[in-house]
């Protein structure tokens, strides 16, 4: 006989994941695309990874700014609906809660990077750093609470946990060397993309990982009631 379906892995689950990694993933391949454009442009300085700014590329001297900030919106949209979509993959817990939430503040964020363009009018600057910090900062948080909701849940595995961590923590700890304007060697775009990849990244692997969990409950967990 089969085995009951896991509520934690249903459907919803499933396309919450997914969203996770079509988001990151399109986002990734926008801002390629969108600095190969600049580079290709007659009058415009090479782009530079270390010391332009990634929201650079949705600004005034990007040809394709468009692409970048409807790609970006895109980000924060594929971020709160998948946030709200895998919830049910997780224990219920403060962890979960605080965890996700601010995963969907952080998508938020990312939309308002894309409605508010960096070198746009004084306001759209002020609310572009705005929205760009709780876009960082809600990423950074979102980890680190999230790792701790995967500590219990046999079906997240043994590297979730520290991964999840690990990833948040280079976020935060970017954020604060990036405000205080210490760059490594990298240059203020090489740290704010230290800031933005352990993101991007996270959604990629754990949304793969949550993508191909099994429909199935995996042994020693309960089965949901029928009634």
């Amino acid at each position: 006989m089969a085995a009951p379906a896991n509520p934690r892995v249903h459907r919803g689950v499933r396309s919450g994941a997914l969203l996770l990694v079509v988001g990151a993933l399109q986002f990734v391949v926008a801002m390629i695309v969108v600095q190969i454009a600049w580079d290709m442009t007659a009058g415009n300085p090479t782009y530079s990874l270390t010391q332009n700014y990634i929201s650079d590329l949705g600004g005034a001297s990007s040809p394709w700014a468009l692409v970048f900030d409807g790609s970006v919106i895109l980000l924060g949209v594929c971020a709160i609906l998948g946030a709200l979509l895998v919830w049910a993959a997780f224990d219920p817990g403060r962890s979960r809660g605080v965890g996700l939430g601010f995963l969907v503040i952080a998508g938020i964020g990312a939309i308002g990077v894309g409605v508010f363009p960096e070198t746009t009018p004084v306001l759209h600057g002020a609310m572009h750093g705005i929205v760009s910090d709780i876009a960082f900062l809600g990423g950074g948080i979102g980890l680190l609470a999230v790792g701790f909701a995967m500590r219990e849940p046999p079906h997240w595995g043994a590297f979730s946990l520290p991964f999840s961590f690990l990833c948040g923590l280079v976020t935060l700890v970017a954020i604060v060397l990036f405000t205080a304007n210490i760059y490594l060697g990298i240059g203020p775009g090489g740290m704010e993309r230290v800031i933005v990849a352990p993101i991007l990244v996270w959604a990629i692997v754990e949304g793969i990982h949550v993508s191909r969990l099994p429909r199935f409950a995996p042994s020693g967990l309960p089965a949901p009631s029928n009634a």
